[in-house]
């Protein structure tokens, strides 16, 4: 009798076993199959750019090797719907033309585009195509603003050239996957360094991590509770335990696309720093330990994607600090989410995460002045006026704030449901969709910064 819950455990182990099997056979090796065979090519462009770019001829030349190379490897992925982002291209530059006198150039280039981005979602492209082309739109839109803003503030100097331009914005490297570069960094890898065991290292390292993310996203996470995890629990349990589930899946869905855009970035040779004859190939697009295991939200909204919250604070967040530090987060995150299309559940998520953010900045600002402790939402300086640094109650309460962060991220990421209707996910959630998701977790994190923010204004 001593012997039958052993015997329990180990059959119970052993159907986990030929679950796992099952599943890496039937997922593991068909997703991995489906995406490199989406992406052999847009590699084998990414490497024909960067022998070009070696070859000792003229910059006009490289400019257009760019721009032919991403245009084709733009239609790999997007076919005759290319001819959108091209259009938007053009009349970019057209407009950077007209005004190239102007002093708000960044302004009237802003305006240009959300009314591009507004009229074609609404009037002229059908859904399903719009979130097709959406990403690479949003690249090029950011790269032309930044221009813009950089020709008002004399950091470049003149306006490119037709063919840099399109060899700016069609840059193979980064028009598919992104990420956003500056036009800096692109000349950079114009002339960039020779071809090396580092750089390949490197480019092949991230597009490794890139299909390791794609398998937890595709085919462990959905799958975690109680298949790989044997947590179970009531049906409220259970319905945290699914919105972490959805949650991690799209989050790694989203370190999939931001490894596999470094790996594309370096390997047309972007993403590189240099220091005297030492030379980095370092580009990082997203920081998964940051946000899986976060000390704030403020950084987590940071490391999700790097450069384009160094973009949204250079060009957005700085532009509008005149209104005031919370109207410049509101215009910041406004600005985010139209970049990502009229989405209701991606609005929601962007504008959630602004109340949020600003509350916790605000909050953990105040607590850390009132107890003198080292709890702000970045970590304190070595050299910091805080009387308690590192006590026990101190780490105690930062990883309070780090729990209520991932708290926050699973209900945020709980309409994000892998497992929705293929037609749904393709031409975006409903609105009653993101309303329903949440209402099943009883709009427990809106709750939870409304008291906050209540706590907050009773300190002052």
């Amino acid at each position: 009798m001593l012997e039958l819950p052993f015997q329990k455990e180990r059959m119970e182990l052993n159907t986990r076993l030929m679950i796992w099997r099952e599943l890496a056979e039937s997922c593991g090796i068909t997703t991995l199959q489906q995406s490199l065979q989406q992406v052999w090519k847009l590699l084998l462009l990414c490497l024909i750019c960067r022998v070009c770019f070696r070859l000792g001829v003229s910059p006009t030349v490289k400019h257009f090797v760019s721009m032919l190379t991403g245009m084709y490897g733009l239609f790999l992925f997007l076919e005759l719907h290319i001819l959108w982002v091209l259009l938007l291209s053009i009349i970019c530059y057209l407009s950077l033309l007209l005004c190239r006198h102007s002093s708000n150039k960044g302004l009237f280039l802003s305006a240009i585009i959300l009314v591009y981005l507004l009229i074609g979602e609404l009037h002229l492209i059908d859904m399903g195509t719009w979130n097709k082309i959406r990403g690479s739109q949003m690249v090029v839109a950011m790269k032309v603003i930044s221009l813009a803003f950089e020709l008002d503030r004399r950091k470049v100097e003149n306006l490119p050239s037709p063919a840099e331009f399109l060899g700016y914005v069609f840059f193979v490297g980064t028009v598919v996957f992104g990420p956003w570069i500056s036009l800096s960094s692109y000349k950079n890898a114009l002339n960039g360094p020779k071809l090396s065991y580092l750089w390949l290292y490197n480019s092949l390292l991230r597009l490794l991590k890139s299909q390791i993310c794609l398998l937890v996203s595709t085919c462990i996470a959905p799958y975690l509770f109680p298949l790989f995890l044997p947590i179970y629990g009531n049906s409220v349990t259970q319905k945290w335990l699914r919105a972490y589930e959805n949650a991690v899946s799209f989050h790694f869905s989203n370190y999939f696309v931001g490894h596999l855009s470094e790996g594309t970035s370096m390997l047309a040779g972007a993403g590189f720093t240099e220091e005297k004859d030492n030379i980095q190939w370092n580009m990082r697009v997203v920081n998964l330990l940051s946000v899986e295991m976060p000390r704030s939200m403020v950084l987590v909204v940071i490391s999700w994607n790097i450069p384009m919250s160094q973009w949204l604070k250079t060009y957005v967040f700085k532009t509008s600090m005149k209104l005031g530090t919370f109207p410049a987060i509101l215009v910041t995150y406004t600005a985010s989410a139209l970049l990502h299309g009229l989405s209701f559940h991606l609005g929601a998520v962007l504008l959630t995460l602004g109340f949020l953010t600003y509350v916790e900045h605000v909050l953990r600002k105040k607590l850390a002045y009132i107890l003198s402790a080292c709890i702000l939402s970045r970590p304190c300086a070595s050299d910091c006026s805080h009387q308690h640094k590192k006590n026990f109650w101190v780490l105690l309460l930062n990883l309070v704030f780090s729990l209520l962060v991932i708290f926050h991220l699973t209900y945020l990421g709980s309409m994000f449901d892998p497992g929705s209707d293929e037609q749904e996910v393709e031409e975006g959630y409903a609105a009653i969709h993101t309303i329903q998701r949440w209402s099943e977790l009883n709009w427990a994190s809106h709750w939870i910064i409304f008291a906050c923010w209540i706590f907050c204004r009773l300190i002052q």
